[in-house]
């Protein structure tokens, strides 16, 4: 730093002396993870590491999990409709009866998936939107063992027996 010091005729620069500047440590409280997108290239999120609870980090696990869960839907659909034989005609009436069996078997089980995926993008909306692990019923917090074994759920457990009762109830079991 330069301290200017003034005389009735000159004006002179001196330096002014500073104790040498203190060695501070970075700490990179930044951590790095790879995902898998759609398209199967891998990405890098980051993340605060100090700034995550251990519920956000498990949520991020279970965003991480239907992320790949979602891609290999996704890949087993498009491998399926490869597959999928479009004429069905065959000479021998229980090959053909098998083979629009299985057909429809297989497309039922899509189908299935189809409903899955579309609760897997819910879910990630969710957890994007930061309103993911609340019960839509009750609005309690869900909680983590119950989110890990059914991440696309909604309610609370006890919110979701109270369901399950009401539905036995009405019919009639």
């Amino acid at each position: 730093m330069l301290k200017k010091t003034t005389t009735a005729k000159k004006k002179t620069v001196k330096p002014v002396k500073t104790s040498k500047p203190q060695k501070t440590k970075k700490v990179d409280k930044q951590k790095k993870t790879k995902i898998m997108t759609a398209k199967g290239k891998n990405t890098t999120l980051k993340k605060k590491e100090g700034s995550m609870t251990p519920r956000e980090k498990k949520l991020q696990d279970i965003k991480q999990k239907l992320l790949y869960q979602r891609d290999s839907l996704l890949k087993e659909a498009e491998e399926t409709l490869n597959i999928l034989p479009s004429d069905l005609n065959f000479p021998d009436m229980g090959d053909q009866a098998t083979a629009e069996t299985d057909r429809n078997f297989i497309l039922r089980l899509r189908d299935r998936e189809r409903l899955l995926l579309k609760k897997i993008e819910e879910t990630i909306e969710r957890i994007d939107n930061k309103e993911y692990g609340m019960c839509i019923e009750c609005g309690n917090e869900i909680g983590t063992k119950r989110l890990e074994a059914r991440p696309v759920t909604t309610l609370c457990i006890e919110c979701k027996t109270r369901q399950e009762e009401e539905e036995r109830i009405s019919a009639g079991g």
